[in-house]
């Protein structure tokens, strides 16, 4: 007899396209989820938890709470390459996805988001409660509805208001451990949203053309480099203000206050450096530490629920 592992060898031998054709599809799905993005959101998410449970949430409930909310960005992100596929076929940096390149349909992409979310909205209010699956359905339902088919295509005050849908995981993070909101779980979403217009017009600044030739009407696309620079330097200050405001509040302590105050410290140091000399170069700079602060300051926040000094 041969042994099975033989036996998968010579299937492999007959059909030699087909396990890596069986990978693309699945690399394809992959993609049309946004991992990077989830893993941000997963982030702030825990801190939220973090902080409500004063230390370590339940390890099972932060479990459901980032599996609930990876499906349900996931979900978001492939609805969103199906309903973007015309704008993403002309720019440069999106032109490859798997929907726009024709590698999945849109009804198979559309199909697979919409499933997703449902069992998103399953898991968190079987297993977590009806608060908590309740806001990850209207940070999708936001996404899509509002940000994606609506501002992202009329004002250049697009990812200002769209912002509101990437700023919810923290609250779902705090209700998943309290059953409520309350005013920290507030500041923690007030920080994402602020944090999100900087953050996306450096990214903006780098891939300006591509969004004129799409028609989207970012603002480095309907205001000159200097107004958006300035814009990025008045929401960074409001945004190292919010943490700022945070830190003096009893929700959090002294490791907390320091990673505000130094990561806030080098943000607005970059994004002056940007208003001044509104390079590509210092627009990456920019853009790259604006995903490590956001990660850093989170994560900042749930070891100062440990070790409260």
């Amino acid at each position: 007899m041969i042994p099975a592992m033989t036996e998968r060898q010579l299937l492999a031998e007959r059909e030699p396209g087909r396990y890596s054709r069986t990978l693309a599809v699945l690399n394809d799905y992959v993609t049309l989820t946004k991992p990077p993005i989830i893993l941000l959101l997963l982030i702030t998410a825990a801190g939220g938890m973090f902080l409500a449970a004063k230390g370590i949430p339940p390890l099972p409930l932060l479990g459901l709470v980032w599996a609930g909310g990876a499906l349900a960005s996931a979900g978001a992100n492939a609805i969103n390459h199906q309903l973007d596929r015309d704008i993403d076929l002309v720019m440069s940096r999106t032109r490859l996805r798997p929907v726009a390149d024709q590698r999945i349909t849109p009804a198979k992409a559309l199909i697979f988001g919409i499933l997703l979310n449902i069992l998103a909205f399953l898991v968190l209010a079987t297993w977590v409660n009806l608060l908590a699956a309740a806001l990850t359905l209207s940070a999708t339902l936001f996404y899509v509805f509002v940000y994606t088919l609506w501002l992202k295509r009329s004002t250049p005050q697009n990812i200002v208001i769209g912002g509101a849908a990437g700023a919810i995981p923290p609250l779902v993070g705090w209700a998943a451990v309290t059953g409520g909101l309350d005013l920290p779980a507030v500041y923690l979403f007030a920080i994402v949203f602020f944090w999100t217009p900087p953050h996306f017009w450096a990214l903006s600044l780098l891939i300006q053309q591509d969004y004129e030739r799409a028609g989207i009407p970012m603002l480095p696309v309907v205001a000159t480099r200097e107004y958006t620079t300035l814009n990025i330097f008045l929401y960074s200050l409001v945004l190292v203000g919010i943490t700022a405001v945070f830190a003096a509040s009893p929700a959090v302590h002294g490791i907390y206050l320091l990673a505000a105050l130094v990561l806030g410290g080098v943000f607005l140091a970059l994004a002056w450096g940007l208003k001044v000399d509104s390079t590509r170069k210092r627009a990456r700079t920019l853009y790259l530490f604006s995903l490590l602060y956001l990660a850093l300051l989170f994560v900042s926040l749930m070891v100062d629920t440990l070790v409260p000094i």
